[in-house]
């Protein structure tokens, strides 16, 4: 198979894990595979990004996040 051909793997720098529950229900946020805290609406999310030097200008490339169980609407369990 040459480079060409295969497929494109990525690894966003941020992942937001799926819906936990609590009094209010959050999400866990990674960067570079650490979690680094607790986001219960999209604007933690981006605060979490910034601590750690990265500007997001689309929260729905997918190359920059990666939304797990939900997408950034995505804020209690279903």
């Amino acid at each position: 198979m040459t480079e060409i051909a295969s497929p494109h793997v990525f690894s966003p720098r941020i992942m937001v894990l799926g819906v936990q529950p609590g009094p209010p229900p959050f999400r866990i946020v990674e960067i570079d595979g650490q979690v680094v805290g607790e986001a219960r609406a999209v604007i933690d999310v981006l605060t979490a990004a910034a601590a750690f030097g990265i500007r997001v200008h689309d929260l729905d490339d997918p190359e920059v996040v990666r939304w797990v169980g939900g997408d950034k609407f995505t804020w209690t369990r279903h």
